[in-house]
This record gives structure tokens, sequence and C-alpha cells, in this order.
């Protein structure tokens, strides 16, 4: 059987079913609108660590270690785990691995790397070479910020379009043949680059390769958006929320009614977050703190991720490089 679909796509034949999830979160997100969601909710965003990037390895210890639990499995079962932060080298994913001791592959997709961890853990589960995966990623808001902007103690005014990087930790257990929500598909993105530069206004940025994205997948699945009860992507915030239902819209198909963006789900409007979440952990938490349940139950049978990323870096910043994006669409059914 051809499991490629058009030109970017996959149906899996032996889709992958998500056993399990978990997720960890700091302080601001507990008091966020899926703070009841969490497992476990952070007092600081240190966690009782020496540093954020420490505290951002410790929950995803935590996340993975508790998504592990819930399946009934050991952590010598699991063949393989895939994941990825958003520091330079991978630094709080590689530091996290040290203590659990499993076959490990690092990705790096920016906040596109939830979905990307999936969708290559189900081609492996689906080829045969895995029973058992984990897939997860983290961010740390005062992490990123010291790498990709000012040190919080600057206190830099944020401009009103900018979002706010999640403190938070996902993962999920990916299995071979048990009940459960399965992944059934998955779109591969390509690289989109509409030019922009200006690294507080991420939502816009990465909003056209979401659209791309999305419209690709119904392209080559041929599913029209009302096949899924809802569509989720990442990070994109109010801004390129708006955006992305607009470029749908303008191909002819109208996503409005079953759409959300997971960087509007984490925080209430008083929180101040301006624009929304954002970070590998925005598009996680929401999928592992409150999707997943909902799928588990029976509430939502079909939805569409999309993680969504931002790949630039200090380096291309500075060297005043415009923003590629990529998005990424992983198709999980009842």
């Amino acid at each position: 059987m051809n499991k490629k679909r058009g030109q970017q796509s996959i149906i899996f034949k032996v889709p992958p079913t998500l056993s399990a999830a978990a997720a960890i979160a700091g302080p601001k997100e507990g008091e966020g609108l899926l703070g009841n969601y969490f497992d476990k909710v952070m007092e600081d965003n240190l966690g009782g660590q020496d540093s954020w990037e420490k505290c951002e390895s410790y929950m995803m210890e935590v996340a993975i270690t508790a998504a592990v639990k819930k399946t009934g499995l050991l952590m010598m079962d699991i063949d393989f785990i895939l994941a990825g932060d958003l520091l330079n080298q991978l630094i709080a994913t590689n530091f996290a691995m040290r203590s659990l001791e499993r076959p490990f592959l690092g990705l790096y997709g920016a906040c596109s790397t939830m979905a990307e961890s999936m969708i290559i853990g189900a081609m492996m589960l689906d080829g045969g070479f895995a029973t058992n995966i984990v897939a997860a990623v983290s961010s740390h808001h005062d992490a990123a910020e010291r790498q990709y902007r000012f040190p919080t103690e600057l206190g830099a005014q944020r401009p009103l379009g900018a979002q706010w990087t999640v403190t938070a930790s996902g993962a999920v257990v990916m299995t071979q043949g048990n009940n459960g929500p399965k992944v059934t598909a998955a779109t591969i993105g390509k690289i989109v680059d509409p030019g922009m530069k200006d690294t507080n206004a991420m939502g816009p940025a990465m909003a056209p390769a979401a659209a791309n994205t999305m419209w690709q997948h119904f392209q080559d699945t041929g599913r029209s958006p009302d096949y899924y009860d809802m569509i989720y992507t990442g990070d994109l915030g109010s801004v390129g929320k708006e955006l992305v239902i607009r470029l749908i819209k303008d191909k002819g198909s109208d996503v409005s009614s079953n759409y959300e963006d997971c960087g509007c789900m984490i925080y209430r409007e008083s929180q101040d977050a301006h624009a929304g979440a954002s970070g590998c952990a925005s598009s996680a938490a929401a999928l592992c703190a409150y999707l997943y349940p909902q799928l588990a139950a029976g509430y939502l049978k079909k939805i569409l991720f999309i993680g969504t990323g931002s790949l630039h870096s200090p380096t291309s910043y500075q060297q005043k490089e415009s923003i590629p994006c990529v998005a990424h669409a992983v198709a999980i059914e009842i």
C-alpha cells in the first residue's frame, strides 16, 4: 500500500495510538484558561532548580515520566524518545535525557517540534521500527527571552502584537495497536518565508506557513475542513489566527467555525500576554493537558493539529535576515 498522498501527506496503514499524555506548567500558565487541566503546576518559574534552563529540563523529565507512568509501561519499555526545545543545541532536552537513559533523537522545528516529533514517531511505529515511543517538547519564558530577545531583568516593553512564551512541557506516549486516539494522517510542511523580519510578530510570520500546510492537507487527502470537529494551529496568537482564516477564505474555504489557535487557549485576557501564547509548549500544553483528554473521552472525535514554527535565530535576526517558517499537520481521530 502506498502511504504517500499527494505532494506532502501520509496516510498511516496501521495508525499509531496516543496512549497517554501529560503536561507540567509554570504559575502563569496555571492561572490561565487551562490551569485545571495540567498534571502539575509549579509554584514559580524555577521549580526548585538553580536556573531557568535547568527548570526547563526538569519540566521535560516530569512530563515524560508522568506520561509513561499513565500507560503502565516502564521507562525501559520506551524504544525511542523524540523531543526538542527552543534553546541553542537543544540543551534543555539533552540534559533531561541524561536521567531517562533511553535512545533519543533530538529534533528542532521551533514551535512546530511537537507535531514534527509525533509525525516521525508515527512513521517509526507504522513502519514496525518501534513499539512504544515518546514525543515531547518544552519551552520556558525566561530562558527563551534571555536567548532571543532581552533579559527579563531589563524590563523591556513588549509591543502589543508580541506573544508570551509558555513555560511548560508536554509529552505523549505513542504505541502500536491499543485503543485510543490514533494518528491517521500527517502533512509535512514546506518552508514559507513571507519576508517579515520583526521577531515580535511571529504570529503573522507563521500564518502563511500554517495556511499553506492546512490547504495542502485538504488537497492531498481529499478531506474538507468540515471533516474535522476542530482544527488547531500551534501558536499564531490572535493576530495570526485571523490571518489564517483570511488566507484559507481566499482559497475558497471557510474554517472560521471549527478553527482555533492554541496560542489563544493558554492565557486569560487579564494576564496581559498581548497577542497570546507562543513557544514549543504552547501547542504541546494545549494538546497534552486539554485536547488529548477531550479525544480520549470522545468529546472530540477528529482533530487536525498543526504545529507552527518560526525558524529564526539570534544570529539570523542580527544579520537582518527574514524569518523562514514551517507548519506540520497531524490528523488525530477516534
